[in-house]
């Protein structure tokens, strides 16, 4: 008796923690765009109302919604105790000028991050300190610190004395302190490994002329020692010299070379995201767009498997299009930005590529006249495939961004 009353209250509580885990991860706004279909899923007991209308989940779900605008919704369970607000906005279809064009970015982050730790004179002077891998610097001794620069000139003024240092770990910012080592050069160190920005080379997917913004990459830039996510204070877009194209293979992923060093900026960054880099255009000019060019943005329903395109630069000022095949759509996935398997057909560019190589992202995906998404990856086992993210996810994320 007593066991079945253990199993009893164990799944109970396993009842109870899945249906936190479904609120908790049902997230407070969701963005469509027009003419797509919406598709909550709620487990049973939960039920989702037009706070509106008092229309219920059940004809809610799956309606292809075409107005525009901002739907409130109210979750619920078993119509008694309201749980959550979730709000839907309709986005309006839109159009964008696809690009291809090979760019530079420059981030930066708030603060600087620590990539690593290593001893000084036999110390280890972070060591309890709490401060990890990842972690961000952004003050010390009250000082605010914007660069590594910043951070060194302020452990060198410390003569040895102890430092007060607010950093942020997980998105909590903490406070700690460090008493610097002095070395054999007379400098004093933390022992940290610190970093204040990054920069690369990859390809400009495209420009939205109505809100002046632009979309790059269809993929995040993660830190090469942390492999997170960077988190920016702010970015550049600039012009880039393409000096060599190294060929994929199989096992070996190629890439486009280029150098940002002598760039001009095109525009500012204000966000990193798993989906792409998105930020606002401050000289259009250098972007040499063609107005005549700009499509409709596809909604992932339209995208068909067989033949396409992709636009990307290999050449200095010479922007071309390739044929590719559209394998497999994962019109359910959400999470990632492998929306599509795609395989380069092109003769042309698998003889001056290989296939997909690294610079390639961010390189606009067309069919049938409209913009269906970016690629995003190479398979490293076959240099003619990867991945590509839906237009919708990006358009999503830079509405959510603006």
């Amino acid at each position: 008796m007593k066991n079945l009353k253990r199993i009893f209250i164990i799944f109970v509580l396993i009842v109870i923690y899945v249906y936190i885990c479904n609120i908790t991860l049902m997230p407070n706004s969701i963005i469509l765009m027009q003419g797509e279909t919406l598709s909550i899923n709620t487990l049973f007991g939960l039920g989702l109302i037009n706070s509106q209308t008092m229309q219920t989940s059940s004809s809610l779900n799956d309606q292809v919604l075409e107005q525009t605008g901002k739907l409130d919704l109210n979750l619920n369970l078993f119509n008694l105790f309201s749980v959550k607000d979730v709000t839907v906005e309709v986005i309006p279809k839109t159009t964008v000028i696809p690009l291809g064009k090979a760019i530079g970015m420059k981030l930066y982050t708030e603060g600087v991050l620590v990539v690593g730790m290593s001893e000084i004179e036999g110390q280890k002077p972070y060591q309890n300190s709490g401060i990890e891998t990842g972690d961000k610097i952004i003050e010390i001794n009250n000082t605010k610190i914007e660069n590594t620069d910043e951070l060194i000139e302020c452990v060198n003024r410390s003569n040895g004395n102890k430092l007060e240092i607010k950093y942020v770990s997980n998105d909590q910012e903490k406070t700690t302190s460090i008493e610097p080592v002095r070395t054999s050069e007379n400098e004093y160190k933390l022992g940290l490994w610190v970093r204040d920005a990054a920069a690369g080379v990859g390809t400009l997917t495209f420009y939205n002329p109505e809100s002046n913004s632009f979309a790059s990459l269809g993929h995040g830039i993660n830190d090469v020692d942390t492999l997170e996510l960077i988190d920016i204070a702010s970015g550049e877009l600039t012009t880039t010299n393409i000096l060599d194209i190294v060929k994929g293979e199989n096992g070996i992923p190629g890439e486009i070379r280029g150098s940002i060093d002598n760039g001009r900026k095109i525009g500012n960054i204000y966000k990193n995201t798993s989906f792409g880099v998105y930020g606002t255009v401050t000289n259009v000019e250098r972007l040499d767009l063609n107005s005549s060019k700009e499509v409709e943005v596809a909604n992932r329903s339209e995208i068909q498997t067989g033949k396409a395109e992709i636009l990307c630069e290999l050449e200095n000022g010479k922007i071309g299009t390739y044929e590719i095949e559209i394998q497999k759509i994962f019109k359910e996935n959400n999470k990632d930005n492998k929306s599509m398997l795609i395989k380069v057909t092109d003769e042309e560019l698998i003889e001056k590529t290989g296939g997909i190589i690294q610079g390639m992202s961010g390189a606009p995906i067309l069919q049938n006249g409209k913009f269906i998404g970016a690629v995003t990856h190479v398979l490293v086992n076959d240099s003619k495939c990867g991945y590509g993210v839906f237009a919708d996810l990006m358009i999503k994320e830079m509405k959510s961004v603006d």
